[in-house]
């Protein structure tokens, strides 16, 4: 029985997929050309990668006289998505926080790395709450101001 096929991508699949979310389509040799990893890949294995690709619903097919274009059906960023709710199911047992702590403790955080932190928090906050929060720093200290959306 064959192995059944990931909804994930491997490393010569996100290869082939960089490269048409790069040039938005393109025939297999034109991918081929476009790819400057190393170790270089044979014509028969961007094909067959192409295929898998297709199968899995990440790209589909025009036909231009004899060749095939193909078009990516599946977005970086939405790919990017999936593969990180897969990595969040399979080793965070669903726990955002659980990847985000692990995060830090591995690799720390730059300052302004955890200014776009709080900045992101304070927005999903007010966007839940309903409330705008706005710090203001005033004589070296900083005091919120939370108002809600509707009011002026």
């Amino acid at each position: 029985m064959p192995p059944r096929p990931s909804g994930t991508l491997t490393e010569a699949e996100l290869r082939i997929m960089d490269v048409l979310w790069r040039k938005g389509s393109g025939t297999v040799q034109q991918v081929l050309d476009s790819i400057t990893q190393k170790p270089a890949l044979a014509y028969n294995s961007v094909l067959t990668t192409i295929r898998i690709l297709e199968r899995k619903g990440y790209l589909k097919h025009l036909k231009d006289g004899r060749a095939h274009v193909y078009t990516p059906l599946v977005g970086q960023k939405e790919a990017t998505r999936s593969e990180i709710r897969h990595l969040v199911s399979r080793f965070f047992k669903n726990s955002q926080e659980d990847l985000v702590l692990n995060l830090l403790e591995d690799q720390g955080i730059r300052p302004e790395e955890i200014g776009r932190l709080r900045e992101m928090l304070v927005r999903q906050g007010t966007e839940q709450s309903g409330t705008i929060q706005r710090d203001t720093v005033q004589s070296g200290t900083v005091q919120k101001d939370t108002m809600r959306k509707d009011a002026k």
